[in-house]
């Protein structure tokens, strides 16, 4: 992938302890964001696609704890000075806030909590959830929740974070934004939520966005103006985002490259264009398989992947994909866990079909 990368994740593994053991949801995970680019994460349900996103805004639940691997957020060099007002007012710096401040930052070495933490997550790095209900708070109207953000991270003048609120409204699209910015959240429909969501993930200008399935519940016509305003709002702030979806369609129309998930990891990655027309993967090629297309005979039934995904529980040995695959190579797909091998310019695949997924060592991997 392009060198100049807003987002290094590298080996991420993210474990959940729970009364019946460990879950490991994540098992290695790969990704560089470019500067500028929107980065697709597509998979099933219960691929790791959202732990990605919380474990980079670490906003885990407390039962899971980053095990191993690095989130490194390359920060621009024109705003190192903006870190944020959160860090200056949390009395004198510490060693760790002044390394936050002179560049490349490693989010899994930093606190949650910590001052450090704060000033990245929603000033630099900011997230729109899945549910606009579940995310806003029923209490407080929408522009004092956009107000919030912009007088913890830019500014501490009440007049002036509400006119900012009120320009964000704007911006995304609200119909009479000084009027939305005094209604509550149940008082809005499901787009107009969306949008508010937009308008405060954005208030701060941040460098990164990711959007956690931002359009499931909404209907085609409001889904489609969303991922424009996705889109325009993109180029205006020349921002990366992190799109995270189930429908490859979604990621056609918005994404300049594609990572596919399952199970924890990152199997196969390349531009959009690779993607769709250069699968290597065959969990990729049954993903494109299911799509809807039109012109199809209508009675035709939609390809469908056979089987589920194994319980989090259970250990899956070699590629994790073997259970499911059509192109299951005994004794070497159920054993070996394959590397990550270079299959063109910038395209990436974990799977024993090319060469490269072979470690040296195999003979030494147990096989179970």
């Amino acid at each position: 992938m392009s060198e100049d990368n807003v987002l290094t994740v590298r080996d991420l593994h993210v474990d959940f302890s729970t009364p019946l053991g460990s879950v490991h949801a994540l098992n290695g995970v790969n990704l560089t964001v470019p500067r500028g680019k929107v980065l697709g994460i597509v998979g099933e349900s219960g691929c790791g696609k959202s732990v990605t996103a919380r474990a980079i805004m670490q906003i885990l639940e407390p039962q899971a704890t980053i095990s191993k691997g690095q989130i490194i957020f390359h920060r621009p060099k024109d705003v190192e000075h903006e870190t944020s007002q959160v860090l200056s007012e949390e009395a004198e710096l510490s060693e760790a806030a002044e390394a936050v401040k002179a560049g490349d930052v490693d989010i899994t070495e930093l606190d949650p909590r910590s001052p450090e933490m704060r000033a990245i997550r929603g000033a630099e790095i900011a997230m729109i959830f899945q549910e606009p209900m579940s995310s806003l708070n029923p209490l407080f109207t929408v522009g004092a929740q956009i107000e919030e953000a912009i007088l913890l991270h830019q500014t501490k003048d009440e007049i002036e974070a509400h006119k900012r609120a009120v320009d964000m409204l704007r911006r995304v699209g609200m119909p009479n934004p000084e009027g939305i910015s005094r209604s509550y959240p149940h008082q809005l429909s499901g787009g107009m939520r969306q949008r508010a969501m937009i308008a405060m993930a954005l208030s701060c200008e941040p460098t990164v966005l990711i959007a956690d399935e931002p359009t499931p519940a909404l209907d085609v016509t409001t889904e489609a103006q969303i991922l424009e305003l996705m889109r325009r709002l993109k180029e205006d702030m020349g921002m990366s985002i992190i799109f995270i979806t189930h429908s490859m369609g979604v990621v056609a129309q918005l994404c300049d490259e594609v990572a596919v998930v399952y199970l924890g990891r990152v199997v196969e990655r390349a531009g959009v264009d690779e993607i769709f027309y250069s699968p290597k993967h065959p969990y990729t090629r049954l993903l494109l398989r299911s799509i809807p297309r039109i012109g199809a005979n209508r009675k035709t039934p939609l390809e469908v992947i056979k089987g589920s995904i194994p319980d989090p529980h259970s250990q899956v040995p070699g590629c994790p994909f073997h259970p499911r695959c059509p192109e299951f190579m005994p004794g070497q797909c159920d054993v070996i866990v394959p590397l990550e091998a270079g299959v063109g310019i910038d395209h990436s695949v974990r799977c024993h079909l090319y060469p490269g997924s072979v470690p040296a060592d195999a003979a030494l991997i147990p096989e179970a």
